[in-house]
């Protein structure tokens, strides 16, 4: 009894130590390795509250992966505007955004305007792209309760690409790697922060039914709650191109 005792001590105390001595890149590989979908298509409904009144949008985003680690994601508003956002995200560049107005004109995002408000939102341009992990440095910085699960706190530098955020700090869950809350730091100071609420699983993938963006001063953020989503469903690759848009 004796020797099982302190087998079992020994055996707690070697996985209290790797758990401690994983770095904030091996922390991220295993949320980046996190099983994902080829294709999505959901309906979302958007919450912008600003200044005590509430803007209500709601639109279809479809997502779908590519060859070459290159994805591409729709986001088509059905009310109140038609507005349309394409996203082609690339890795080791930055990523091509194309925005479609309700009057049928199609303009290009550029690098220095990622950091623009979305429809009014809290989210900028460049919080609709793919988060590329060796577009960042990590540094595992302790632990943190997040949206009320113990969670691994990593410091993110991008180092490839147009940087909008000085730093971002992820939450990745400790039971699952799930990032359960982002930080953004901009020009020295917290400046928003993202939340994931509700996560489920969906055909085996951690799926959250709503995520809130709000700034730090706490005076906005814009809610966004997941009216449903289908995935690896069939979606025209024609659907994901710029001229499609008109």
């Amino acid at each position: 009894m004796r020797n099982k005792f302190f087998l079992v001590f020994v055996l707690i105390f070697f996985l209290a130590q790797s758990a401690f001595a994983m770095t904030g890149r091996e922390i991220m590989e295993k949320s980046d390795d996190l099983p994902e979908a080829d294709t999505a298509a959901s309906k979302v409904l958007m919450l912008i509250h600003k200044g005590g009144r509430v803007l209500e949008k709601e639109f279809i985003m479809q997502m779908k992966q590519f060859e070459n680690d290159e994805d591409k994601a729709l986001i088509a508003f059905i009310r109140p505007t038609q507005i349309k956002l394409l996203t082609h995200s690339h890795k080791g560049r930055d990523d091509d955004q194309w925005l479609r107005l309700s009057s049928g004109r199609v303009k290009r995002i550029a690098s220095s305007s990622k950091d623009k408000p979305f429809v009014n939102s809290h989210f900028y341009y460049e919080d609709l792209t793919s988060v590329d992990i060796d577009d960042y440095e990590y540094k595992l910085i302790g632990e943190e309760e997040a949206v009320g699960e113990p969670c691994y706190k990593v410091e993110g530098v991008k180092v490839v690409g147009e940087k909008v955020y000085d730093k971002v700090i992820f939450y990745p869950r400790k039971s699952d790697y799930f990032v359960n809350r982002v930080d953004f730091y901009k020009d020295g100071e917290f400046h928003k922060f993202l939340e994931n609420y509700h996560v489920k699983k969906i055909d085996g993938i951690l799926t959250p039914h709503k995520a809130v963006m709000e700034l730090a001063d706490g005076n906005g953020k814009t809610e966004l709650i997941l009216k449903g989503i289908k995935y690896n469903i069939d979606i025209d690759s024609v659907k994901f191109k710029k001229e499609a848009l008109r």
